[in-house]
């Protein structure tokens, strides 16, 4: 299978999960969640949107490292969560204010563990070779004509 197969089932699969995040706003999903569920309405809402601003950005900064073993990790580590996060919502789908039911949001959901378990599938066993910032530089000038 070629390399970008596997590229655009990460793609994909992060774009689900960040889609779905949209969804569970909606969906008032603190509403399901440990600790969030004991918390009113309005407090338990804010605190959930503003907890994902740091978490994207910490994700997307590790996604982004210049270091090829910490983008590799990042990604397996994505991929097999968005698995775990399915099965969350297996388990959670009893509570009585769960609401996921729908089939946007189930295609949400069970997509994004499609294209986790893909990527994993795809996913070379051992992890890719560190690269700092200076050997990317080199390569760079070699590369340029």
């Amino acid at each position: 299978m070629p390399p970008r197969v596997r590229e655009w089932l990460f793609l994909l699969g992060y774009g689900l999960l960040a889609t779905h995040e949209l969804d569970a706003v909606a969906r008032a999903e603190w509403r399901v969640l440990p600790g969030l569920s004991l918390l009113d309405d309005d407090l338990a809402q804010p605190l959930f949107i503003l907890l994902h601003v740091p978490l994207f950005a910490l994700l997307t900064g590790l996604l982004a490292s210049a270091d090829a073993v910490v983008r590799a990790r990042t990604r397996h580590g994505i991929s097999l969560f968005l698995v775990v996060h399915a099965g969350l919502h297996l388990l959670f789908s009893g509570h009585r204010h769960y609401d996921f039911g729908t089939p946007l949001s189930e295609g949400l959901i069970f997509g994004g563990a499609l294209c986790g378990l893909g990527w994993l599938a795809l996913s070379p066993v051992r992890p890719a070779k560190a690269v700092t910032h200076a050997e990317n530089a080199e390569r760079a000038e070699k590369d340029d004509p």
